[in-house]
This record gives structure tokens, C-alpha cells and sequence, in this order.
């Protein structure tokens, strides 16, 4: 009897990627990618910039064409909800009743948005951003908007306010912390992207907390901190976090705790079932801890790390976790896990907007904040991997050859047929 072959359930980037993976290894059985939106897998992270200024359309977010998936025999069924899994009879239902049996099945089905939980927050006005469908419907009401409240300063937020001031809007950004994305960057990089926001125009209101929202004929017209003051708005964007989508897979009785519990191979408490990407948590090599992260290098990596096992090449997870921002003409790029840093060095120069933050525990490197310096960024990457170090002296002195230092602990690469 032939092989079901694979299931993954959601079609993003982490879905995609298994499904590539798989057929670029050599993987021969079907495989069959469910997703619940209307369009092919596409990319998210453009939404929040090129996409909403126009500069991208929707086709161009596709991963690839529907031919592509037709050559490569992967079966893509958009608009369609997972209802249940079956694990005793290794199958998933949809909603439409069409059950569906798996060799392997791949939970792949990412995040959602958290909501903002103030009174008022169902008014017409209010609006989030995570799928192509909410992006067209932001960008549709941004022209007669002029004053735009942003809830929430971490990067969603700081990206919506860097193209809504672009435009032209008056825009607030409302953040209960101290700073900007502190949970994720130095204080170093949240200053100066404080300053950086200031000059777009952005009004940053920091260690404030919106207490409601306000609204005329339904719709809305301001906010209400909890300070009591009051900020006009015609739309409220939230970016307050994203939340892991576990539930199908606690229904079906797997191990979830701040997402579906993995182990350092992905895979879940049934043996048939693997998950990746935001919706996974897993044991982290580079901090000792079970972690989930949200980023498309986790999911892309971990996506790569299933296939490589369903095709006989088993291996623990240990890519090294990059993330980036573009905010405006500013590029923020990250790499490595910085938490419990206790010492930075700076490399360039931030009035030119162009330096690094290496991050360091004591002499240990964690990792590297970078604004439009992508070289220090691609230098983490390696560095990282190879699991070395530099001094916070030899990141601070622009004198010292990071390709010096990489010749040292990278093996040789092996030139190109015909290359000189």
C-alpha cells in the first residue's frame, strides 16, 4: 500500500520550506501543504513595509509560482481549516469533513496577533496586521486617515509608524515599557531608534497604557491613556505581540506549553508529528533553555531540519537565530540570543547611523545589533557558527580584520570550477 506521504498544516514560510526541503532531498512520497488562507504561501515580513508602501505588489510576495508546486507534485489546498487530528489513525479532518491520512504530519500553523484587551477595541477603526487580507484592508484606509495611534513599540509597531509617517500621518505610538522593542535590543538601539522615530515625526509615549478606546457612530476617534489623557486617532494599529496557534494540537492531545513542545529534533510527543516555526517550542542549544521564536530564518532553518530527518539524515536543531527590521531608510539587524548581556562595545558610528552593538556576558560574545551595517551582521552569522569569539576590544577597534579572524577558525572554501 503506498504511503500517505507528509502533511503540513499551514502555509507559511515554515510549511513552505518543509515541503521544498523535502522534494529538494529527494523526498518521493506526496506531500500535502494546508493552509487557511485564500493565496499560495507568500512572505509576511514585507506587509508591514514594502507591501503597504506600495512598493511590492502580492504576486511578488509569493514564494513561488503555482507551476512550481505542479512540478514539484505538492499539493496546495488554500482556503481550508484543519478541524481535528487523528493521531490513532494517523489522519486530519477539515472543516468541509474531507479526512486526509499522514505518514508525517508537520504542525507549521505560526501565530496570531494578541488582541488588545480595552473596552472598546471592536470599533471600526481598529485594526491589526498579520495576513495579506489585513494589509490590503490598512492600506485601504490609510488615505483619509490623518492621525494614526499605534499600539505597541516593538517592531510591527515601529514599522507601521516609520510608513504611516512616511505618508505624511501624525502618528503616536502608545508603549507600556520604558523603551522601545526592549524586550528584543539593547539600550544603546533603543535610544537611537527613539531619536531616529522623533525625527520621522512620531510621537513616542512611553510608559503609557491605553485605557480605552473611544468612538463616534461606531467608529473610532481617539484613545484614553490610563493617565487620563486623551490622543485623537482615525485608526489604532496594534502591534502588541503574537501569540503561538496550539490549539489543534493540544485538541489532539500533544504536549503544548508556550507552543507545541518539541524536542531538539523536532519533533513533538508522537513520534509521526513534528512542528516548527512560531508555533513550536524547542530545546535551545545556544541558551541552555526551551525557547520559541519568532522569525523567518527560525522557520525557514527549522523547516530544513525536518525534511533533512524524514529523508534519513536526522540531526539536532542548532542554527544560529537571526532577525531584522526596516524601519525608513534605518536596517536593523540582529543575530544571536543577547538576553543577560551585562556588556556592550559599539563599532561605527551611530551619528553617522551606521554602527553594531556587539553584546556581550562577561567576555563571551551573545550577539550583534547592527544598523546599516551588514557586514558586522554577516560576521556575527559566521562567528557565531563556528562557535567563537571576539573581545569587546577587538569589536570596538575599527582596525581589527574580521576576515582575518574568520580565516583563523573557518575551514577553506573551495573555489568555484573555472574561478581564478
Amino acid at each position: 500500500m503506498p504511503s500517505p506521504g507528509t502533511v503540513i498544516i499551514g502555509a507559511g514560510q515554515g510549511g513552505y520550506q518543509v515541503a521544498a526541503s523535502l522534494r529538494e532531498y529527494g523526498y518521493q512520497e506526496p506531500i500535502t501543504i494546508i493552509g487557511d488562507e485564500p493565496q499560495l504561501p507568500y512572505q509576511r515580513p514585507p506587509l508591514s513595509k514594502a507591501y503597504l508602501l506600495g512598493d511590492t505588489t502580492a504576486e511578488r510576495l509569493l514564494l513561488r509560482p503555482q507551476n512550481y508546486y505542479e512540478k514539484h507534485a505538492i499539493e496546495v489546498l488554500t482556503g481550508s481549516r484543519v478541524a481535528s487530528v487523528d493521531r490513532q489513525a494517523s489522519k486530519v479532518t477539515l472543516a468541509s469533513g474531507t479526512a486526509i491520512a499522514y505518514d508525517h504530519l508537520v504542525f507549521a500553523t505560526g501565530a496570531r496577533n494578541r488582541k488588545l484587551p480595552v473596552p472598546g477595541a471592536d470599533l471600526d477603526g481598529v485594526m491589526y496586521l498579520r495576513t495579506l487580507a489585513e494589509a490590503d484592508a490598512m492600506k485601504a484606509r490609510f488615505a483619509a486617515a490623518n492621525t494614526i495611534v499605534i499600539a505597541g513599540a516593538g517592531f510591527i509597531g515601529l514599522e507601521l509608524a516609520a510608513v504611516a509617517s512616511k505618508f505624511g500621518k501624525k502618528v503616536y505610538v502608545v508603549e507600556a515599557l520604558a523603551r522601545v522593542m526592549s524586550r528584543a535590543v539593547t539600550p544603546t538601539m533603543s535610544e537611537f531608534f527613539a531619536g531616529a522615530h522623533a525625527a520621522f515625526g512620531v510621537e513616542l509615549l512611553l510608559n503609557a497604557r491605553m485605557q480605552g478606546i473611544e468612538g463616534s457612530n461606531g467608529h473610532v476617534s481617539g484613545v484614553v491613556l490610563s493617565d487620563g489623557r486623551k490622543v485623537p486617532a482615525d485608526l489604532v494599529l496594534v502591534g502588541i505581540g503574537i501569540e503561538p496557534v496550539a490549539e489543534l494540537a493540544a485538541e489532539a492531545g500533544l504536549t503544548v506549553a508556550n507552543g507545541i513542545s518539541v524536542n531538539a529534533r523536532l519533533e513533538a510527543s508522537d513520534p509521526k508529528i513534528s512542528a516548527i516555526g512560531d508555533c513550536a517550542s524547542f530545546p535551545d542549544r545556544w541558551t541552555g533553555q526551551v525557547i520559541r521564536l519568532e522569525s523567518v530564518q527560525n522557520a525557514v532553518d527549522q523547516g530544513r531540519c525536518v525534511a533533512h530527518r524524514l529523508t534519513g539524515k536526522p540531526a539536532e536543531y542548532c542554527a544560529v537565530p537571526w532577525f531584522w527590521s526596516d524601519q525608513r531608510d534605518l536596517k536593523l539587524q540582529m543575530v544571536g540570543l543577547t538576553g543577560g548581556c551585562d556588556r556592550t562595545a559599539i563599532r561605527g558610528s551611530i551619528a553617522d547611523r551606521a554602527f553594531s552593538v556587539f553584546c556581550f556576558k562577561g567576555d563571551k560574545l551573545l550577539g550583534i545589533e547592527s544598523v546599516n551595517r551588514a557586514a558586522d551582521h554577516m560576521f556575527g552569522r559566521r562567528l557565531l557558527a563556528a562557535g567563537a569569539s571576539v573581545t569587546p576590544e577587538e569589536a570596538a577597534d575599527m582596525s581589527f580584520d574580521f576576515k582575518a579572524r574568520l580565516a583563523t577558525i573557518e575551514p577553506p572554501r573551495e573555489k568555484a570550477a573555472g574561478a581564478l
